[in-house]
């Protein structure tokens, strides 16, 4: 299966120094991956060097003139930028010549883009970011991870409904398991917000189980294969968790460098820490998927070296190879459909 992908070359905090090789390993490693490479030609063009005659049949340069900066407001990039390598990669997804789009650029720019470009999926109000999370289980699909700071009831049965259909897709999963994050599991806890999306779940189809806490996130006793919040709790969550991670790499260098006779217990130690290390790995979890959108968008996190941002590529490869966006504007249509005749 042929499948193309824009990627925004200028978006992240690296821009050409990340995205360009991130792409080429992909073209690498996918003989039916065909991508194009949004920025300034001269710019992308130099870095790919002789690469590019390697490449040349499946791989394109779309030059644009602007880039979004990663502190700009979204509104001034929206009215602004309309020549934006973000803005033209978003437009090919739109006018049928990309499959998907991969940007590591500025979130709240790339999210009001692609929501103005792309229009939401009907019967869907706001758009939702999902990603994984590494677990004892393997990972978990957590959303919305910041898109949405205030949600309603409904909004968060909407989530769970989009959310839902694309783990089924991507993870093969016939009947996910779906949970609400709240602040315990008991029914008489949370606010009237969370109470509330629980009776919506309880009343759908979903294989919804309940009220999770947040050690559910990466360490509840059971597999949740989905967690629904909001984006304000998702985003500190998730923050939280980059955090956490962060701090124990950081205390068992530490504790591995203080003297010659724990250096050596280090080197004994290596093959498993190196394990370790690689289950909890950022990078093999990066790329958040924007929910909602009527077209294929994929979010690489704004410091992503090249084993990152190849994942994020990676996982629009997944997902358009899945299918998902259709398969969620059907389980959406579906869901208001069983509403309208409740």
């Amino acid at each position: 299966m042929s499948l193309t992908i824009s990627i925004d070359a200028m978006g992240g905090d690296y821009g050409p120094e990340v995205t360009i090789p991130a792409s080429l390993d992909c073209l690498k490693n996918n003989p039916d991956l065909k991508l194009i490479l949004v920025g300034n030609e001269t710019t992308i063009k130099q870095k790919l060097g002789t690469e590019i005659e390697t490449y040349r049949d499946r791989l394109t340069v779309h030059h644009a003139s602007q880039c979004v900066d990663m502190d700009e407001p979204p509104s001034k990039a929206l009215k602004n930028k309309k020549d934006s390598s973000m803005r033209v990669a978003i437009n090919l997804v739109r006018d049928g010549q990309a499959d998907a789009c991969v940007s590591a650029g500025n979130t709240g720019a790339l999210m009001a883009t692609a929501r103005f470009v792309l229009k939401m999926i009907p019967g869907i109000d706001r758009p939702a970011i999902i990603s994984t999370l590494p677990s004892i289980h393997g990972h978990t699909h957590v959303l919305d991870l910041g898109a949405n700071v205030d949600c309603t009831a409904q909004h968060l049965f909407e989530f769970a409904v989009m959310g839902a259909e694309l783990v089924k897709a991507v993870e093969n999963i016939e009947s996910p398991r779906v949970g609400l994050l709240n602040i315990g599991e008991e029914e008489m806890k949370g606010n009237e917000q969370v109470k509330a999306a629980a009776k919506l779940l309880e009343a759908s189809p979903l294989n919804y189980i309940g009220y999770v806490e947040g050690n559910s996130l990466n360490a509840g006793a059971i597999r949740v294969d989905l967690i629904v919040t909001d984006g304000f709790v998702g985003n500190v969550a998730l923050k939280s968790i980059e955090g956490a991670a962060k701090m124990i790499g950081t205390l068992l260098k530490e504790a591995f460098s203080k003297s010659l006779l724990t250096k050596a217990a280090g080197l004994v130690a290596y093959p498993v820490l190196s394990s370790f290390k690689k289950r909890i790995d950022p990078r093999l979890y990066n790329g958040a998927s924007f929910l909602g959108l009527r077209g294929l968008v994929i979010k690489s996190h704004g410091g992503a070296d090249i084993l990152a941002f190849k994942t994020a590529i990676q996982l629009a490869e997944i997902e358009v190879k899945k299918d998902v966006i259709k398969k969620i504007s059907q389980q959406v249509e579906q869901n208001l459909s069983l509403e309208t005749h409740s």
